[in-house]
C-alpha cells in the first residue's frame, strides 16, 4: 500500500505521515456502482482516494437526489470530516462513480494528525475549501442555469471523471442525479442528439462535441 499513498499523496504528506497512514490505514478496492458512504451512517473512517471517480449525493425528505461532486483521484470527502469532527451521522450518499481503491483511515487519527503534520492541516484544509467552491458551483448552476446547460456541464463532468466519452448512466439515472424527471432528460438528450452534440444509442450516451 505505501507505494500507491507515495505515487498519490507524496506532494501533499510528509514521509512519516505516509509511514502512519501504510500502518493504520486498510486499501479498500470498490467496484463501480457500490455504496462507500450512506446517509445516515455513522462515519468510521476517513477514505483517502487512490484512483478512480466518487460521486456524492444529497437526498431531499421525498428520497430524491441531487449530486453535489465528485471526488477523484487524490482527494477525500469533507463532509466525511466533518462528520467524524462532530460524532454526527452522515449527510450524505458516496457512490463509486468507477472502480475505485480507496484507503480508510480510522477517524480517530485525524485530530492527532492536525496538530502533528502540516502535511495534513494544509491537505485538510485545502479539501474543505475545494469542497466548499464545489458546492457554491452546484447552488450557481441550480439558481442561474437552465437545465439545457446543467446537462451540458453533468455530461462534460462524468466524460472527464471516467475518462471515457461513453456514459453509460441511463436517462432515469441522469435525471436523479440532476433532481429532475426522466422525460424531461430524455427530451433535452433527443434535443443534443439533433445538434450532433452526443449520439444515443440503445445502452450507452457516446458525447461527441459539447
Amino acid at each position: 500500500m505505501k507505494q500507491e499513498l507515495l505515487e498519490t499523496f507524496n506532494t501533499y504528506f510528509e514521509q512519516p505521515l505516509i509511514d502512519e497512514i501504510d500502518e493504520v490505514g486498510k486499501l479498500v478496492e470498490v467496484p463501480a456502482g457500490e455504496i462507500i458512504m450512506d446517509i445516515g451512517n455513522y462515519i468510521r473512517s476517513i477514505p483517502l482516494l487512490i484512483s478512480g471517480a466518487i460521486k456524492v449525493l444529497r437526498e431531499d425528505d421525498e428520497g430524491d437526489e441531487l449530486l453535489l461532486y465528485y471526488l477523484e483521484q487524490g482527494e477525500t470527502c469533507s463532509v466525511t470530516m466533518a462528520c467524524c469532527m462532530g460524532h454526527t451521522k452522515s449527510e450524505i450518499r458516496a457512490i463509486a462513480e468507477t472502480d475505485a481503491v480507496i484507503v480508510m483511515v480510522p477517524v480517530q487519527k485525524m485530530e492527532e494528525w492536525m496538530g502533528k503534520y502540516k502535511g495534513w492541516r494544509n491537505y485538510v484544509f485545502e479539501s474543505y475549501h475545494n469542497r466548499l467552491n464545489e458546492l457554491l458551483q452546484t447552488v450557481d448552476s441550480i439558481a442561474f442555469k437552465n437545465l439545457d446547460e446543467r446537462l451540458v456541464e453533468y455530461l462534460k463532468k462524468k466524460v472527464e471523471v471516467t475518462n471515457d466519452n461513453k456514459i453509460r448512466n441511463t436517462h432515469q439515472e441522469i435525471a436523479y442525479d440532476l433532481h429532475t424527471s426522466r422525460v424531461v432528460i430524455s427530451r433535452l438528450l433527443k434535443k443534443l442528439e439533433k445538434m450532433k452534440k452526443v449520439v444515443l444509442h440503445r445502452s450507452y450516451i457516446q458525447v461527441l462535441d459539447l
